[in-house]
């Protein structure tokens, strides 16, 4: 913490910062104001760490208890006598409210800010476990899904946004370290259901009420900082602005999602499929699959956190570029490798696959900086999304021909990441 004399100082030379390098037909007040949000900005150095890391943590309990549905599927078709379709569509409500529902809630959040909004829409997810812990009947079994959806849907960009607040700069890095407490939550997420909520049933998911209790109490102290940060940022800074012509920016978020279509749905094949593949190809028993794609899942999560620094030093466009199409020689390989090689490989992939989520955000963010928040919930409902068609798309490919045949046509996907060449400079004034 800087003490009075310190900050007085600190305000004196970023004034004549401003002074040097501003616009000489900027008035005395508006530097004065460039001045005082520097001063603030340099006050709490350290404590923005402590908030994304709260976030991370948050972020690994809402997406282990988000997993808790899907490990109850068995439970659901022989208590409740269901097709296949309704468990579908059990997955379906969930993908709705989950997926569609961010980008509208980040955007009605960029233009008009509410308070708390973060442990409230936990609320939901905690109301919606109680109620899939007690649902006697498959309407309530929708109901809840969709209440736990709900409360990921505000979940994601309003963490997403106040993680790029607190990041000082390191974009990259409050994104992957916000991002991997995801990761590490959802690896988690099959562990509680085969310990917890496939031995004791259904009445079993009320005990993970207590994660949800204990994200609210992070997320609420995480929410008076940002209500502290924001108080000071709007006395502080100018409007964003654009950068690019909206033309350029469409085409832009255009060329992304291509790209985050390729890295989805590989990834959804490795995710649903690999065990069924490293069974059937080399006969490993089915713990032993497991183990492998849990392998598989922490090498994601450690592509996950070394993508945000990698973003912050050489910018999140080389980094797009790089992770999709620098994976291609990995995906052509894996369908003609034997068993070690094909563990080595999958490893490799994960850790190179997985540094593009970061980047896309950031990339996004920075050409949209006026809407933060419906860009990342964008980008998380398309993630969530775009998995589960691949998933069912793959799955129906895989009925008709193999597994095999799936990862030597899913070996093409990062060929995308050519698209990378017509990604422009987020930022070309700093050119």
């Amino acid at each position: 913490m800087k003490s009075a004399p310190d900050l007085a100082a600190y305000k004196r030379r970023s004034l004549a910062d401003f002074a040097a390098g501003g616009d000489r037909g900027t008035d005395l007040t508006t530097a004065e104001t460039y001045a005082e949000g520097a001063a603030a900005r340099a006050v709490e150095p350290g404590a923005a760490v402590g908030v994304i890391a709260a976030l991370s943590a948050s972020h690994m309990l809402n997406d282990t208890m988000q997993s808790l549905a899907a490990a109850l599927y068995p439970v659901f078709r022989h208590d409740y006598a269901l097709s296949f379709f309704q468990i579908g569509a059990i997955t379906l409500v969930f993908q709705v409210t989950a997926s569609f529902l961010q980008p509208l809630i980040g955007m009605g959040l960029d233009r008009r800010p509410v308070n708390l909004v973060l442990p409230f829409g936990m609320a939901f997810t905690l109301v919606g476990l109680m109620l899939l812990a007690f649902a006697g009947s498959y309407a309530m079994i929708l109901v809840s899904v969709a209440t736990i959806g709900i409360g990921s849907a505000v979940f994601h960009p309003e963490a997403s946004r106040i993680a790029r607040a607190a990041s000082g700069g390191r974009h990259g890095f409050a994104q992957s370290l916000f991002q991997v407490g995801g990761n590490f939550g959802q690896s988690l997420g099959p562990l509680a259901a085969a310990f917890i909520v496939v031995p004791f049933g259904q009445r079993s998911v009320a005990a993970f009420t207590v994660l949800a209790l204990a994200a609210v109490g992070l997320l609420t102290g995480v929410s008076r900082w940002y209500v502290r940060h924001r108080a000071k940022k709007s006395r502080a800074a100018a409007p964003a602005r654009p950068t690019h012509p909206r033309a350029v920016v469409v085409r832009t978020l255009a060329v992304l999602i291509v790209m985050l279509f390729s890295k989805v749905v590989y990834l959804a094949s490795l995710n649903s499929y690999y065990t069924f593949y490293m069974i059937q190809t080399f006969g490993v028993s089915v713990q032993g699959a497991q183990v492998l794609l849990f392998v598989f899942l922490a090498a994601v999560a450690a592509g996950t956190f070394l993508g945000g620094p990698l973003v912050d030093r050489f910018g999140p466009r080389v980094v797009i570029w790089g992770s999709i199409l620098g994976v291609l020689p990995f995906t052509l390989l894996l369908p003609h490798l034997g068993f070690v090689a094909t563990i080595v490989n999958t490893v490799v992939i994960g850790l190179i696959l997985s540094s593009a989520f970061s980047a896309m955000v950031v990339y996004a963010q920075e050409m949209t900086p006026g809407s933060v928040g419906a860009v990342a919930g964008l980008f998380f409902g398309l993630s969530f999304g775009l998995g589960g068609v691949g998933a069912a798309l793959l799955g129906i490919l895989a009925d008709k021909t193999s597994l095999a045949f799936v990862y030597q046509v899913c070996a093409f996907l990062p060929a995308i990441g050519l698209l990378g060449g017509f990604l422009p400079d987020p930022r070309p004034h700093e050119a």
